[in-house]
C-alpha cells in the first residue's frame, strides 16, 4: 500500500512529512516517552504530552513551508505518528515491565512504589 501524500500531509511530498512528522515529531515522541517511562509516571501521560508534541510538529510543518498551521486532519494525523512512537518507547507494546505494572502482582507494586527519580534503598514490608 502506498501512502497519497495528500492523505497523511498537505504539503506536496511525503519526503516532508517523513522527515518533518516522522524523523523530528517521531524522535522527539520516543524521547518522551522514554522519560515519562523513566520517571515512572502513568500512561496516561504520554498521551496528554503528545498532545502537546503535536502542535509543536504542526507548527514546523507551517514554519518550514506552505503547510496549514491549523487543520484539524493533519493534526491527527501527527498526533498519531507522535503517539506511536511515544507509546511503543514507553513500553505499552507488551514489555514485560508494563505487563507486570498492569497484573497488580505485590513485586509490581512493591517495584513502582520504590521506584522514583532519586536513587533511594527500597525497604520491603517484612510479612510475619
Amino acid at each position: 500500500m502506498i501512502l497519497d501524500p495528500e492523505f497523511v500531509s498537505d504539503e506536496q511530498s511525503l519526503g516532508i512529512f517523513l522527515l518533518v512528522s516522522v524523523l523530528l515529531g517521531g524522535g522527539a515522541a520516543w524521547l518522551a516517552g522514554r522519560a515519562i517511562a523513566a520517571t515512572w509516571r502513568p500512561w496516561w501521560h504520554v498521551a496528554l504530552y503528545m498532545v502537546i508534541l503535536s502542535f509543536g510538529v504542526r507548527f514546523l510543518h507551517f514554519a518550514l513551508s506552505t503547510a496549514s498551521s491549523l487543520t484539524l486532519h493533519y493534526y491527527l494525523v501527527d498526533y498519531a505518528v507522535c503517539l506511536d512512537w511515544a507509546c511503543s518507547a514507553f513500553g505499552l507494546r507488551g514489555s514485560p515491565r508494563w505487563s507486570a505494572a498492569m497484573s497488580g502482582s505485590t513485586s509490581a507494586r512493591s517495584l513502582l512504589r520504590c521506584a522514583g527519580a532519586t536513587m533511594r534503598r527500597c525497604r520491603t514490608p517484612k510479612s510475619g
